[in-house]
């Protein structure tokens, strides 16, 4: 193939070579690299409340990888004996019920009074990056700034209705920093309450007065385990319709069991724009932790906890164990392709499998 260029015509043109392209990467660029720390060193640093040494070991918590779960579960250990002194608040409710202007109306008292907040947000995560979404450090602009609060988003990634997976050992480590009262906030889609009641001593359930049929769509169960009910955003023009929606909730209350602690849960009226009826909350939280600490019900509780997390944490460990294995993943793919062509039932696919596993086949 002939080129235009060479042709005799244009013999008194050149053409230049260009300019030589520089590197990519500066070659006068010294690269740092990042200080490694050991276990002490974490231990030391959670204890001290350095807030840099806590968020790399919730990092690494939150982390799948083998060998930052085996650093965080040393961390988490040697952690253990300084925990368990906090107030643990759970927090739930429809999108929409403001619950983060809520917690950043009750964590600016709370911090108010001189006590340390730890803010663990259970962000919905992204399909694409399972990164958080939301961000609530953006939406708790105010609350963020103060010194004595730790506000950590944390993404889901696909666990069950948006809980963390280790959302509890990260309350041991920011107990274990001196942070003394620990808001867990849910994502509010129906699934994940359970699994946080498990791990908070007071439940809270977020509502709203504007929504027409107050009671309808609203899970029997989520109502049963809250052991307080706030109808928020009763400001405005919105006064009569929570004062209603109360009444509504008060009368639904009673038509539930008693709960365990015998408690009777209260019904209050909030406005977080108008920072009313948080004091109120806060006085309810500490009404609920005299009495059941009185009963007995305080330890019970907790105690119950921490077996119900061990066998989740069993739960857990054998499902990671059996898609690592190396027979299983060989296998996974035949299996999945015969199911699809009727050739065997999700049943008997399951079944090989698990022989696989447990080496029987």
């Amino acid at each position: 193939m002939s080129h235009i260029e060479n042709d005799p015509q244009f013999e008194s043109l050149t053409v230049n070579n260009g300019v030589k392209q520089p590197p990519l990467v500066n070659p006068y660029l010294k690269i740092k690299k990042l200080p490694t720390f050991t276990v002490s060193d974490y231990v030391e640093g959670i204890l001290k409340g350095d807030i840099t040494f806590l968020s790399k070991a919730i990092t690494m918590i939150e982390s799948s990888k083998y060998e930052h779960q085996v650093v965080a579960q040393e961390i988490l250990e040697k952690c253990l004996p300084y925990s368990g002194n906090s107030i643990r608040l759970g927090i739930t409710g429809v999108p929409g019920a403001g619950k983060s202007t809520f917690i950043e109306s009750l964590g600016k008292y709370v911090v108010g009074q001189n006590k340390k907040l730890a803010v663990l947000a259970i962000d919905p995560s992204s399909d694409l990056s399972k990164g958080s979404i939301l961000g609530d450090k953006t939406r708790m602009s105010e609350l963020s700034t103060e010194k004595n609060a730790f506000i950590r988003p944390s993404p889901s990634a696909g666990s069950l209705g948006g809980v963390a997976r280790k959302t509890r050992e990260t309350i041991f480590l920011c107990e274990a920093a001196g942070y003394e009262t620990i808001f867990v906030e849910t994502v509010g889609v129906g699934q994940s309450e359970t699994a946080v009641h498990s791990m908070v001593d007071f439940f809270l359930l977020i509502q709203l007065a504007v929504t027409g049929d107050e009671l309808q769509g609203i899970k029997r169960g989520i109502m049963e385990m809250a052991y307080g009910i706030i109808v928020n955003k009763a400001d405005g023009n919105n006064i009569h319709k929570a004062k209603l929606a109360q009444a509504q909730f008060k009368n639904a209350l009673r038509l539930f069991p008693k709960h365990e602690s015998n408690w009777d849960a209260p019904v209050l009226l909030t406005s977080a724009i108008e920072n009313t009826g948080v004091v109120e909350v806060w006085d309810m939280l500490q009404d609920y932790l005299k009495f059941v600490k009185e009963n007995g019900y305080f330890i019970k509780r907790r105690t119950s906890q921490s077996s119900y997390w061990m066998y989740e944490s069993i739960n857990d460990q054998l499902k990671t164990s059996f898609y690592e294995n190396e027979g299983v993943k060989a296998a996974m793919n035949e299996m999945i392709q015969k199911v699809y062509n009727n050739e065997i039932s999700s049943f008997v696919a399951a079944s090989n499998l698990l022989d696989i596993y447990f080496k029987k086949g």
